[in-house]
């Protein structure tokens, strides 16, 4: 199985917090873990901000981030190429997503498209994102499934 971390999942294998253990389940599940290149500043943005808060100290805040450094290699990391910049502008507006929600869900569409659908999982703890993800889903399986039939009868 392919699982695609957005930020707010991808954080949670750095900071202790609730989902924190359902997100490493899946990874621990999966075989390739992806994410967009949009997630690297992302969560150094939000272990800064925890840091700034008070949610960690400053030794926990260097832990972290030296672990994501370390793991950031490990994901197969989505480019934001144009083309898909240009789908992700056109998935926030459908979806009703932020910009970069957008870019997270158009990077899963790559990867979704790569990996096969029924392959590809999706971790989000955005409840919007996640709806647009289970939409997109079905919509890439049903393009999948009649893309075969459709080349056929063109013929």
């Amino acid at each position: 199985m392919t699982l695609y971390l957005d930020t707010s999942s991808l954080v949670k294998l750095y900071v202790a917090e609730p989902g924190t253990d359902a997100v490493r389940r899946f990874v621990n599940a999966a075989t390739i873990v992806a994410t967009s290149m949009v997630a690297y500043p992302e969560t150094r943005a939000a272990l800064a901000r925890r840091r700034r808060e008070g949610a960690l100290r400053s030794a926990a805040f260097m832990a972290a981030k030296r672990t994501f450094e370390a793991d950031w290699p490990k994901y197969f990391a989505v480019e934001a190429s144009a083309s898909l910049c240009r789908e992700a502008g056109e998935f926030a507006e459908r979806y009703r997503l932020r910009g970069y929600d957008g870019v997270h869900l158009a990077s899963f569409a790559e990867v979704a498209r790569q990996a096969g659908t029924r392959q590809a999982r999706f971790s989000s703890f955005d409840d919007r994102l996640n709806r647009a993800a289970r939409s997109l889903r079905r919509r890439l399986a049903r393009a999948r499934a009649s893309g075969p039939a459709r080349r056929a009868t063109e013929r």
